[in-house]
């Protein structure tokens, strides 16, 4: 499956404790980012959510936000986080040693730090355990609605394929009339200029001309992309960089076949092409 760099999804659970909300929200980005919005009381489990999140995703701008309610009629006895206030404690004498007008850290000081009034109740390893089950089923959530965004997205750019595949077929068939209006054109100047002609002198002449206003090897070359664009939207999986990739090529062979036009219609067709090339790769910035 294809998937979208933009998402979103938030669950709730309500358990003994209070009450857990947790919202994931996803933007376009280059390579896999995620940042994390938790309570101190949760910091521990970090590690192992960014561990989660690095299984099933691999690109976008990820934004992981916990929330945690506790109920009113639960009574949260606090304690010191001693691990915490003795780090505080060494600072603290190591800066007064440094400078010696420094003051000391006050208790009042000390109990607003973040983090230093710790629940039993909020680091339960079942309180815990909830957390991670939320986020997986957020996460499940979370990937369902990128692959749906995905799926609609590959549609889009399936159809576009189809109007340059369409495209395309009318450049070729153009070639042999634009050497032909050529061919009598230039009979009709010699003949005003009175100039002798033979043959040879034409076939010199539409053979330059031929080669100036050859698409054969672009159209190929074409086609060529866009037979592997299908194929890699149809094969799915994290195509996001190859087709980016992709549609840099088609671009490159639209530019080419616009500058080798001696045609309104041939000019014309280039432009569609371009314009469709650039609506898919707008559309490809989406693609995981």
């Amino acid at each position: 499956m294809i998937a979208s760099m933009t998402g979103y999804a938030v669950m709730s659970e309500e358990i003994a404790q209070g009450s857990l909300t947790l919202e994931l929200r996803s933007v376009n980005n280059r390579y896999l980012d995620i940042q994390f919005r938790l309570p101190d009381e949760f910091r521990s489990l970090e590690p192992a959510m960014r561990e989660l999140l690095n299984t099933q995703l691999k690109r976008g701008k990820i934004d992981c936000r916990l929330t945690f309610m506790p109920r009113a009629k639960v009574d949260l006895p606090q304690q010191l986080n001693e691990q915490l206030l003795n780090k505080l404690l060494e600072l603290n004498n190591a800066v007064r040693s440094a400078l010696l007008d420094a003051k000391s850290l006050s208790v009042a000081d000390i109990l607003r730090w973040p983090g230093i009034l710790q629940s039993d109740i909020l680091s339960t390893p079942e309180l815990h355990e909830a957390c991670m089950e939320l986020l997986q089923a957020t996460l499940n959530e979370f990937t369902a609605t990128r692959v749906r965004e995905g799926e609609k997205l590959k549609n889009a750019l399936l159809e576009r394929l189809r109007q340059l595949r369409q495209l395309t077929t009318e450049l070729s068939p153009r070639i042999p009339i634009l050497l032909a209006n050529f061919q009598e054109k230039l009979i009709v100047r010699l003949q005003e200029a009175k100039i002798d002609y033979n043959d040879e002198r034409i076939r010199q002449e539409l053979t330059l001309f031929a080669s100036k206003i050859d698409i054969d090897e672009e159209l190929s070359r074409l086609q060529t992309h866009l037979d592997e664009v299908e194929h890699t939207l149809l094969k799915g999986g994290c195509v996001g960089k190859r087709l980016d990739f992709l549609m840099q090529e088609l671009n490159r062979e639209a530019n080419t076949l616009g500058s080798k036009s001696v045609d309104v219609g041939v000019s014309k067709i280039s432009i569609e092409l371009k314009v469709l090339i650039e609506q898919m790769r707008e559309q490809v910035q989406n693609i995981e």
